[in-house]
């Protein structure tokens, strides 16, 4: 158990954390996302608009239950926790540190909503997406870091003192 899993919504900076966690640790740093869009030869995007939600859910769920990483930090997507298998596939590699943000600042950091990646329902907004993953996060977070009004060098600070 020694992969530092980090989950929280699309914005609350998983991957900008990732990157420089992996370099202060000397861990090997991946983004699920970019492995889901390696292993399919297509963008996020065009796999939710074109194939749907539940199959996108279900491509997440099997990259992510059939990784072998160690020593890694693992930015996953946001929509990460909604898979019991995969979350629990992951646990059992390291710790998962939720990355939390007020949905104010994952507002205002989000702007590319339509073209991101990010799965929402039909009819949902980010906001109901963050009300909806939110208890999830929560629940299978080992370690939280409250990003809230901090600085990158801040959050990192608090994670490796948490860690």
């Amino acid at each position: 158990m020694n992969n530092i899993i980090l989950i929280g919504m699309p914005g609350a900076g998983k991957s900008t954390i990732g990157v420089l966690l992996a370099k202060a640790l000397g861990m090997d740093f991946v983004d699920t996302d970019i492995i889901i869009q390696q292993r399919t030869g297509r963008l996020l995007q065009d796999i939710i608009d074109n194939d749907g939600i539940e199959p996108f859910l279900q491509i997440e769920e099997d990259v992510l239950s059939s990784l072998e990483l160690k020593n890694s930090i693992i930015a996953t997507g946001g929509s990460a926790v909604y898979s019991h298998k995969a979350m629990t596939a992951l646990k059992q590699t390291g710790r998962a540190v939720y990355i939390s943000l007020p949905y104010d600042e994952i507002e205002k950091r989000i702007t590319n909503i339509t073209t991101r990646g990010i799965v929402l329902r039909s009819g949902n907004t980010l906001q109901d997406a963050f009300n909806e993953r939110v208890p999830l996060y929560k629940k299978y977070a080992d370690i939280t870091v409250d990003c809230s009004g901090k600085d990158i060098e801040s959050s990192m600070r608090e994670l490796v003192a948490k860690l």
